[in-house]
């Protein structure tokens, strides 16, 4: 199962994150769809209801749009039918954040948005899952090896907001100015509906994380894992879904030992703790550090960073009992992508 991501990154690095080439081989920055950049929220622990950034099809919105052309939008985590009877969504008797990859063609929920081609990927820095320990639970973090350092050689006009993508969201797609050199986001295989309220109102684009069994390397944690899309080729295929029918789509829904985790504290367990100690390392067995791997060590660099950016507010749960709390706090660093987003002298970034 998947039942809690991070998601550290601006509306605007999130674009260029999810950089892609298209049928020309030019590399594209998808833009967000109108409005909905301002939907989502930057997070080191989001829960189910709330707002994620998703990649799919422009073409779910545009039946002209060019057949490889990809855009972001902000959906709610959870998915709630275009069938669905009442006016408020958290009235749903069943859960519909994830949804079993063998229950796809048998569940009326997951059924009618793959066979309309409605499927998309979910974008995170990765998820946390915990592992059975006796009587108690131990949290890890999980996500894709990072291979390679961030970079603090980029061009001043990739730093500039005034060219960055978030002020062209209105305008279209963009040729991104190259590779993307920050932290690798995770790409999870979702479906995706609309369901408008009976009584009226806003149209509402909310997601389910598909499932497979666990990959060899992540059993011991737990039996289950999202459906990892892995390279561009495979999120292309996913996302493409007039040229890929669904049953040959289903076949990219492998178990797949491509990803790294490591131990986080319990604070992680309460979902209105956001901070960087959401992700930290930590040895469960030791007051000791634990020993580090390249990725880790990566991670721990960039959130002990002293000169974050400021941020968005950070993501806020929609369900009846969040609201009578405190929203959760903003994010006080940038998350496991800050060390490279932020030079030395650079102005923090305004809406």
């Amino acid at each position: 199962m998947c039942g809690r991501t991070a998601c550290t990154l601006a509306p605007d690095e999130v674009s260029r994150a999810s950089s892609y080439r298209n049928r020309g081989g030019q590399r594209r920055q998808p833009r967000w769809r109108d409005g909905d950049a301002d939907k989502y929220r930057p997070s080191y622990n989001k829960s189910p209801q709330s707002m994620s950034p998703v990649l799919l099809s422009q073409r779910h919105f545009d039946k002209e749009a060019p057949v490889d052309e990809c855009v972001l939008a902000s959906m709610r985590w959870g998915l709630v039918p275009a069938w669905f009877k009442e006016n408020d969504p958290s009235k749903m008797q069943y859960s519909t954040s994830n949804c079993r990859s063998e229950s796809l063609l048998s569940k009326k929920s997951y059924k009618d948005p793959l066979t309309k081609g409605q499927r998309c990927v979910i974008l995170a820095d990765g998820f946390y899952e915990w592992q059975k320990v006796e009587k108690d639970k131990q949290p890890f973090f999980i996500y894709f090896p990072q291979s390679e350092g961030p970079s603090q050689g980029k061009k001043e006009d990739q730093d500039d907001p005034t060219t960055s993508a978030r002020n062209k969201e209105n305008s279209e797609e963009v040729e991104a100015p190259g590779e993307w050199t920050g932290w690798k986001l995770l790409t999870m295989a979702g479906v995706f509906d609309c369901w408008t309220p009976p009584d009226g109102g806003e149209p509402l684009y909310s997601y389910s994380i598909i499932t497979v069994n666990a990959s060899q390397n992540l059993q011991s944690i737990h039996h289950r894992m999202p459906a990892i899309l892995d390279g561009e080729d495979e999120v292309r295929k996913w996302l493409d879904f007039g040229e890929v029918k669904s049953l040959d789509a289903l076949k990219l829904l492998q178990s797949k030992n491509t990803l790294t985790f490591h131990p986080v504290s319990s604070i992680v367990n309460n979902s209105r703790n956001n901070s960087p100690e959401c992700l930290q390392p930590v040895d469960p067995n030791s007051k000791k550090k634990p020993k580090p791997t390249a990725s880790s060590k990566m991670m721990t660099s960039w959130l002990s960073s002293s000169a974050p950016l400021k941020r968005k507010g950070s993501d806020t749960r929609e369900s009846k009992d969040k609201q009578e709390n405190d929203a959760e706090t903003e994010p006080k660093s940038t998350g496991a992508l800050q060390q490279w987003l932020q030079g030395a002298k650079k102005k923090p970034r305004t809406k």
